[in-house]
């Protein structure tokens, strides 16, 4: 019993000049970004109010009237034609004269 007491003082005296013996070096950790992921898009909002109405515009000035065009000259009076002869005098009425007037050509048919 002596023995095992002797070893395990040993051991925790051997444990512990191994830990202190070695300097471990200090290891930072930078946590990882965070990445954010949309999720889906929600539901689409109401519509919104109509929009009132504009007001007309005013009607436009009237233009002004263009001027009158200048008057044309009169013409000249035409040549008054010479005066017709007199007609033959008449018969007594015993002679009698007749006309005879073809009838007119008819059209060629096809």
């Amino acid at each position: 019993m002596n023995r095992s007491l002797t070893l395990a003082a040993a051991c925790a005296v051997l444990a512990t000049v191994a830990l202190s013996a070695c300097d471990r070096p200090t290891v930072v950790t930078t946590p990882a970004p965070t990445v954010l992921v949309p999720g889906p898009a929600g539901p689409a909002g109401p519509t919104g109010a109509t929009g009132s109405t504009g007001s007309t515009g005013s009607t436009g000035a009237m233009g002004t009237t263009g001027n009158t065009g200048a008057t044309g000259d009169t013409g000249n009076t035409g040549d008054t034609g010479s005066t017709g002869s007199r007609g033959a005098t008449g018969t007594s009425g015993t002679d009698t004269t007749v006309i005879v007037v073809p009838p007119a050509a008819s059209a060629p048919t096809n």
